[in-house]
């Protein structure tokens, strides 16, 4: 009797252990947002790389959050019209998305490959909300994904205005995210 209830103890216990691991939420401080506005005249871009980040690797659940003045441009001078001028930092000091992955179950986070990822959810910058949909991908390397993908905004669907936009800063903005978890 007493060896019965240790093997169904240690089947319980092991079952516990596979669904606290399946149900595991990666997590990072140190991920990448590059974004590129450039227009005809001047090359506009910044990286920001203190991103922090989570996801639920059974629900597909994703959260990611940035500073706007963690964005670093070459030239300082652009770094302060950025933050002041256009995406007023004082007043809208981060911008986030938090939303899913929509076909989290092709993803195999137990075995080293790439995937594609279907994203939706609601990015908000410069205090406006707004629904997106892209896809990007992730690569899985000994139990540690790492998240890559590029879309598109336009700043005006934003309420981002300015002088410039339209002339040295373009209208859509390409946005990067590369962001590797820690398990």
């Amino acid at each position: 009797m007493k060896t019965m209830f240790k093997i169904l103890a240690s089947v319980i216990f092991i079952g516990f252990a596979t669904q606290i691991n399946a149900q595991k939420v990666f997590s990072t401080k140190s991920g990448q947002l590059l974004f590129n506005a450039s227009g005809g005249i001047e090359t506009i871009a910044a990286v920001n790389n203190q991103v922090d980040s989570k996801l639920a690797s059974a629900t597909g659940q994703f959260v990611i959050a940035a500073l706007v003045k963690g964005f670093k441009f070459e030239n300082q001078l652009m770094e302060d019209h950025f933050n002041e001028n256009y995406m007023e930092s004082t007043k809208f000091p981060s911008s986030d998305f938090k939303g899913y992955i929509t076909n989290i179950k092709d993803i195999d986070f137990s075995k080293d490959g790439t995937y594609t990822a279907n994203f939706d959810g609601n990015l908000t910058i410069h205090g406006v909300v707004q629904k997106v949909t892209t896809k990007g991908q992730i690569k899985v390397k000994q139990g540690k994904p790492t998240i890559s993908g590029e879309f598109s905004i336009k700043l005006k669907d934003y309420g981002i205005s300015g002088s410039y936009i339209g002339d040295k800063i373009a209208g859509v903005v390409t946005i990067r995210v590369n962001c590797t978890y820690q398990n």
